[in-house]
């Protein structure tokens, strides 16, 4: 076969072709059942750069929302109604967890139900005791993880002072970080009296003294759906959610979002439940606590002993002293020496003891503290009755 005659056959193959397969297809959708025709027909009404491409269209993004609550039935009922209509315009659809925490008011089954555009399913998830919000929600997200497939992970509190519109700025930056890193709410502005906020500062300021961190974030927040697997076996997640998070040393990051408002009501969160609040967040840092706490233990009883050596010195080497002074002066520094050397030592064992000592694991203990899982909403069931 020679070049010429190659190159005619060559050149004949794509005119060839082309009417080959136009032919198939006038003909063929003739012999098609009607429900084929009629797939093939709008699939071939798709635009002509998608098919080019090979992309298709991606699915909704399905989102499970985690809320803890204790009597905040009103204020959940409201805010889900919000949250459906801020997040109707992202292509999402939405499983809300309301992990109830032994709520002692009942609730009214018909405010759960409207007419939703993303919500597909409300499910009340009833805990056998009180354990306060951040039990709640360690035990929502180990719930989530054992029985639900989802795209992310949405925790905000249900009394309204986590936003609608927040949770679409989560979004936004979940999908601008591809889906791989947790997004934080951090308060640009706070709604609470000058009392609390002066509290608070103090409160940040033990805290980073304590675990070289600085407090920034609460419970709002988005999260991969990977990182639960990791949440499950996390001992600190029983203690505090958001400090779990540091110290899991998972990817994350923060974006400014401002506080709101309640709905209705009015918070049950006193001093006490303040000060045992932020106490949970620093014993999740318990060996850096521990560590800390030590060396600076050492370092006072270091600086006793080195002003033991001072009042000597002064006693035998100089007329300065004043008659009976070194006694007491050298007295009141041998036994805070021996308090902050008894100090350091207490805490050389308890980081030793929290280093061998497993603990409450989520994954293995969570399911003692639930006592049923029941739907209040249903789109399946909705759609089924019309």
């Amino acid at each position: 076969m020679n070049a010429a005659y190659q190159l005619t056959v060559k050149s004949a193959l794509p005119p060839i072709g082309r009417f080959i397969r136009r032919r198939i297809h006038e003909r063929l959708p003739k012999y098609m059942p009607i429900e084929v025709q009629t797939t093939l027909a709008s699939y071939q009404q798709l635009p002509r750069a998608r098919l080019e491409t090979g992309a298709l269209p991606h699915p909704p993004l399905h989102l499970m929302v985690v809320m803890p609550l204790r009597d905040d039935w009103t204020s959940a009922a409201e805010l889900i109604r919000r949250l459906d209509s801020a997040i109707s315009s992202n292509a999402c659809t939405m499983e809300i967890l309301l992990v109830d925490d032994a709520s002692v008011e009942r609730y009214d089954h018909n405010d759960f139900q409207s007419s939703f555009s993303s919500v597909r399913v409300i499910r009340r998830l009833r805990l056998r005791r009180n354990l306060g919000h951040q039990r709640a929600i360690a035990i929502g997200l180990v719930y989530v993880q054992q029985t639900t497939g989802c795209d992310a992970v949405i925790v905000m509190d249900a009394d309204g002072e986590d936003t609608p519109d927040g949770v679409a700025q989560l979004l936004r930056a979940y999908s601008d970080n591809h889906g791989e890193k947790a997004i934080f709410a951090e308060r640009s502005r706070r709604s609470e009296s000058l009392q609390f906020r002066s509290f608070y500062v103090l409160y940040k300021f033990v805290h980073r003294c304590l675990t070289g961190m600085n407090v920034r974030v609460g419970n709002f927040s988005i999260l991969p759906p990977a990182y639960l697997n990791t949440f499950a076996v996390m001992s600190e997640l029983w203690n505090h959610y958001a400090a779990a998070i540091f110290r899991s040393k998972l990817p994350f990051t923060m974006i400014p979002i401002p506080r709101g408002t309640r709905i209705a009501g009015t918070s049950r969160m006193n001093f006490v439940a303040l000060v045992s609040h932020g106490l949970s967040a620093i014993s999740v840092f318990g060996d850096i606590v521990g560590v800390r706490l030590l060396i600076a233990s050492l370092a006072a009883s270091l600086l006793a002993a080195l002003g033991i050596v001072l009042v000597v010195m002064i006693k035998f080497l100089t007329n300065w002293a004043i008659p009976g002074w070194a006694t007491y002066a050298t007295g009141c520094l041998v036994i805070i020496m021996i308090q902050l050397i008894t100090i350091a030592t207490s805490f050389t064992f308890f980081v030793l003891s929290n280093r061998t000592n497993l603990g409450f694991v989520p994954l293995r203990d969570y399911s003692l503290f639930v006592e049923e899982a029941v739907e209040l909403y249903s789109a399946v069931e909705i759609y089924s009755h019309e």
